[in-house]
């Protein structure tokens, strides 16, 4: 595979860094699929576009960008929307009513028709198995928004968060307390490929896919299963909950409240991982629930920065995949 070349502003240019070889016109469908070349790069283009807006206004100048959304959104779909549009192309926003994903149409001729349309896919969606048939199937690049397995976009933004915050992500250790859902397989996935550690606490039977923890200690990957929050949590560089109940689980929500009722965030938690330690938080928080007001809002709280960067690793993914 080529090496990606990362270039100091200084020797750059005015005009955009648009030429990530390995990873223009592919699809991102999972953080499993990217080298750690390939995420150093997008988190320094991120960073880079971050730092630089104006210099990429038009980079992307008349390109379209297809957004489905089979479920609610609030910071997937801002981010995709403005990422675009700040970019200098559209987003057309399809609802699940509007396409009806394998029950109105075929899920491989929704992605063919789309490809002869648009540029860039992006597919927030239940299944999985969805977005890889919309990758199969269509010839321009398919990013997954969300599904029942992975959140990569998610991911993605939180290490150029921490990325920001340590300077390196090489040691950083990452405490998450909760459901071993689909946020958590994609940081698992980037533990393994970015030389962090991930210390995963959850009731029994709520761990992370099983093959997703092989994988990743398969690749030299630090993880580690626990059934205790407080032992996860201690010395750790940032605890990280997610809700309790997803979408599309809702029928289990009572259940899941007693199930999950001892593994809530809170201020004493917090006291036992030390003061170094950050909280993170993909949103959206069901306040009182996986965490409380006082974490949540607190000095040490990373939530608003984590979405702010979803919007910059957005751009980031546009340009590395339409250059």
């Amino acid at each position: 595979m080529r090496k990606l070349k990362i270039v100091p502003s200084a020797e750059r240019d005015s005009s955009p860094l648009l030429r990530p070889p390995s990873l223009a016109h592919r699809h991102l469908i999972s953080l499993h699929d990217l080298t750690p070349p390939e995420i150093d790069y997008l988190l320094k283009l991120a960073q880079e576009v971050k730092a630089n807006p104006a210099r990429y206004h038009n980079a992307l100048e008349g390109r379209t960008l297809a957004m489905i959304l089979e479920k609610p959104s609030l910071r997937t779909r801002v981010a995709f929307e403005l990422g675009i549009n700040q970019l200098g192309g559209r987003a057309l926003h399809l609802g699940s009513d509007e396409v009806g994903l394998g029950k109105r149409e075929a899920v491989k001729d929704v992605a063919r028709n789309l490809s002869r349309w648009v540029d860039v896919i992006m597919a927030r969606v239940h299944l999985h198995q969805t977005v890889i048939e919309l990758a199969e199937h269509a010839t321009v690049p398919v990013i997954n928004g969300l599904s029942d397995f992975e959140h990569p976009c998610q991911a993605l933004s939180d290490y150029l968060t921490l990325f920001e915050c340590k300077g390196s992500l090489a040691n950083v250790t990452i405490a998450w307390v909760g459901d071993g859902n689909n946020v958590a397989h994609s940081l698992i996935y980037g533990a393994a490929r970015l030389g962090a550690h991930m210390r995963i606490a959850t009731p029994p039977g709520y761990e992370p896919d099983r093959s997703v923890v092989a994988e990743a200690k398969r690749e030299g990957g630090d993880v580690t299963l626990t059934h205790d929050p407080a032992e996860a949590v201690v010395g750790a560089d940032v605890v990280y909950t997610d809700v309790w109940t997803s979408m599309g689980e809702e029928e289990e929500a009572e259940a899941r409240q007693l199930v999950f009722h001892s593994y809530q965030v809170n201020a004493q938690l917090m006291r036992a991982a030390g003061p170094q330690a950050l909280f993170m938080h993909c949103q959206p928080a069901h306040r009182g629930e996986e965490v409380t007001d006082d974490v949540l809002d607190s000095p040490r709280s990373l939530v608003c920065d984590q979405a702010e960067n979803r919007l910059h690793m957005q751009k980031a993914i546009f340009l590395a995949l339409l250059s």
